[in-house]
């Protein structure tokens, strides 16, 4: 933000440097407490951080100390496109680099990655704070209140959505103060942040860059304060402007262009407005800006009775965890957000006034369905790719938190003074908002089992009133009541939004987890599929309805699982398979016409020889039959069944038969082939149908990104590679470009001549994005 009239020079600031270094060195300590339980408490970040964001990183660092690329893996969805997924990892610079360095990364080291990041953003709003001589105590308020408080705690297990976070703070930082300075240096280090903060790819990443462009405006216009026109703030401002936004484009471009293009080929190319409204933050969820637990949010899963709890609540209509509804930032900056913002009207203070109308923004892009504003801001461009409005309360924990910190500074700079009649407001604001808590919990019979948590949260507010009453009898020792601010918050938040079951379990949980974990279930899948190896083989297993965190483990343990765990799969896999995003519990096991039993072609095409489930397999499938499947062992997590059927990797087919995929896909019927002779081709040669003598194929290598096989037939035919195609896939047939056919409806083949053949397999994605962009990419 630029400079107002109010803005001291730099020769005059009321702070010395010493007193936010000082706040900088609290901040951290506070933050060593905050996160000790998870760095050396044996705890970890629970849920999606360990089922779906470090089996990537594992596979990340894997591929890169195998020496190969990251841009395909065979481990899940019989296939995926890892460079265009937004989750991989593959862009985000601290976890790029933590693979690097690492072969196989920790638990610890994957949550120290990021609550590093989100002290860094904290950080970087204390110099912020400094750049705008704002009270280091009140940049105290809002390190902690962003780092530790809202989403940025009870859902750090988003962990796409807690970086884009931690890089917008530290962009917004450098984008004021490129402005500030009108210095292009700055503004490239902006539109970096910026664009690092966008390859995250995720809705809390889209939302913060329109706040970027709303401040960057504001502040241009509120230059003119300064004697100038808006035309000349601007024109004085371009080589700022300018350097950021080159430099964020060339970050972002590539990334978002794989990522557009895999969402136009995935299962959820856009998100239609009634799904989600589904995301929306219901409205008492705001009761947690008061009572961090007031709805039992760190408790078991069976004691929650906040929003959309049906029990309680009624039918709500939303598809929200627990803990998206939990906004706690802290008793201090709930106080100055009541008293300070809304008593004594330091919300609509001009140095804050664009935070503020951000945070309004924010509020009803997260309420959804519940403002009718909603369906005016679903309308701007790119919000359909985005089922969660709820996530927007990443963001405005963000602006809360800046806002709240900005009202400390007035209150302890003593800028923001009080009547008689404005502080018995605050008090009954207080005291009310208190009040509406014990309502709600009286209201829904749960007064009981919030008497705790309100108890706290009454210590909290007296504790935090107290501290904020001491502003300006200590306003002649600022490190004294730094200090206090910095204690007061560590306990604050350790205590309300410190480890729980939505954000920490024992890490012993989640080692299956670890490449080459000792698992009694996985190291029979090991077993069996090291003795079914062959030169045609590299089978693939099913690991259904064990526990959540099981969907990606096979990213970590290095083997192929036709399932997986991601919202994110190819449209034509998921179609023909009936994959969805998670097999956690029986009945996500589901079953498409195509794929209607495990006694099925499809699942005979994709290798699936050895099946572990969480129960008996004719629960899940209800076609089951004596038989269909040997069972070959039991586990305390699983019972472990052969499918005898499984065909190899690689077949060579003699004859190709037409058939339509998008008919078979409706329909579930499959023609009467035997598939180690013949292949079915949406379009096959006239001469396909000629009988020949029967070829032989065998995998030479086998990496993320390219296969390689050799394939003999006296007569010709077809090879196929029962791997999921994708139009960025090439073949090369002796060093020269093939033909890549779609075969067996989502598999790949290439037709050969007679005679011995090198058959190259390569995932190049991005020609492949340059042909697709141009038209010339095959659909």
């Amino acid at each position: 933000m630029a400079s107002s009239r109010t803005d001291p020079p730099l020769r005059d600031r009321r702070f010395p440097a010493s007193h936010y270094w000082l706040a900088a060195a609290l901040f951290a300590a506070g933050a060593v407490i905050f996160t000790w339980p998870w760095l050396f408490g044996g705890l970890t970040i629970p849920w999606d951080a360990k089922a779906h964001f470090y089996p990537q990183l594992t596979f990340l660092a894997r591929s890169l100390h195998d020496g190969q690329l990251p841009l395909w893996t065979p481990n899940v969805f019989g296939g995926h496109p890892q460079i265009s997924d937004p989750q991989s990892l593959i862009f985000s610079p601290p976890y790029f680099l933590l693979a690097l360095l690492n072969a196989v990364p920790s638990f610890v080291a994957f949550d120290g990655v990021l609550f590093a990041m989100l002290v860094a953003g904290g950080l970087a709003l204390i110099f912020m704070f400094k750049d705008h001589d704002w009270h280091p105590a009140g940049a105290l308020v809002t390190a902690f209140a962003f780092a530790f408080g809202a989403s940025n705690a009870w859902r750090i297990q988003h962990v796409g959505q807690v970086l884009s976070m931690a890089w917008f703070a530290i962009a917004l930082w450098l984008l004021l103060r490129a402005l500030m300075r009108r210095s292009p240096l700055y503004g490239a280090l902006a539109g970096l942040t910026a664009g690092f903060m966008v390859v995250d790819r995720d809705q809390v990443a889209y939302l913060c860059v329109m706040l970027l462009v709303l401040f960057a405006v504001w502040t241009l216009v509120q230059q003119r304060a300064r004697d100038e026109s808006l035309g000349q703030s601007l024109w004085r401002n371009v080589p700022a402007l300018s350097a950021g936004i080159i430099v964020g484009v060339a970050t972002i471009v590539v990334p978002i262009a794989l990522t557009i293009a895999l969402a136009a080929d995935s299962n959820r190319a856009v998100i239609d407005y009634p799904d989600a409204a589904g995301g929306s933050l219901h409205p008492a969820a705001f009761f947690t800006l008061v009572s961090a637990n007031l709805f039992g949010t760190d408790g078991p899963m069976a004691a929650y009775w906040g929003p959309p709890a049906s029990e309680v609540w009624g039918e709500t209509g939303l598809a929200l965890a627990r803990n998206m509804a939990d906004v706690y930032l802290g008793a201090i900056p709930l106080l100055a957000l009541l008293c300070l913002g809304l008593v004594r009207g330091g919300l609509f203070a001009r140095d804050i006034l664009m935070f503020t109308v951000a945070a309004v923004w924010m509020t009803l892009y997260a309420l959804g369905g519940y403002t009718p504003a909603f369906k005016l801001l679903f309308a701007l461009p790119g919000s359909d790719l985005f089922r969660r409005p709820a996530d927007a309360t990443f963001p405005l924990g963000a602006m809360l938190a800046i806002i709240a910190g900005y009202l400390v500074h007035r209150l302890a700079s003593g800028s923001l003074q009080a009547n008689a009649r404005q502080r018995t407001l605050e008090i009954g604001s207080a005291v009310l908002a208190f009040l509406a808590c014990l309502w709600i919990a009286f209201d829904k019979g749960r007064l009981e089992q919030a008497m705790l948590p309100l108890v706290i949260t009454a210590s909290f507010l007296v504790l935090a009133a107290v501290i904020l009453a001491c502003a300006r009898p200590l306003a002649r020792q600022p490190l004294l009541y730094i200090a206090l601010i910095a204690a007061a918050m560590t306990l604050d938040l350790r205590i309300n939004n410190g480890p729980n079951e939505s954000t920490a379990l024992p890490a012993q949980n989640f080692q299956v987890l670890v490449p080459g974990a000792k698992d009694p279930t996985l190291d029979i899948l090991r077993e069996r599929l090291a003795a079914s190896a062959a030169p045609d083989r590299r089978d693939r297993v099913e690991m259904a309805a064990i526990d959540f965190h099981w969907g990606n483990a096979s990213l970590s343990q290095n083997f192929d699982h036709w399932l997986g765990y991601n919202p994110l799969r190819l449209k034509w896999f998921a179609d023909a398979t009936g994959a969805i995003d998670a097999v956690a519990v029986p009945e996500q096991r589901q079953f498409a016409p195509l794929f209607a039993s495990y006694r099925s072609p499809m699942a005979d095409l994709l290798g699936v020889h050895f099946i572990a489930t969480g129960v008996p397999a004719e629960e899940l499938d209800k076609n089951f039959k004596p038989g269909d499947l040997v069972p070959i062992g039991r586990t305390k997590q699983a019972y472990i069944y052969e499918n005898p059927r499984a065909l190899p990797r690689v077949l060579f087919a003699t004859q190709a038969r037409q058939a339509d995929f998008d008919a078979m896909i409706k329909s579930g019927e499959w023609p009467d082939v035997d598939f180690r002779k013949t292949v079915l081709l949406e379009h096959p040669p006239a001469s396909a149908s000629e009988t020949r003598e029967p070829g032989s194929a065998r995998i030479v290598t086998y990496g993320n990104n390219e296969v390689v096989i050799d394939a003999t037939s006296p007569q010709g035919g077809f090879l196929v590679l029962n791997d999921v195609w994708h139009p960025w896939w090439q073949v090369e047939v002796d060093g020269k470009q093939a033909k890549l056919l779609r075969a067996n409806v989502i598999f790949r083949a290439v037709e050969l001549p007679p005679g011995a053949h090198q058959v190259r397999f390569v995932f190049r994605p991005f020609s492949g994005l340059l042909a697709q962009m141009l038209g010339h990419a095959p659909r």
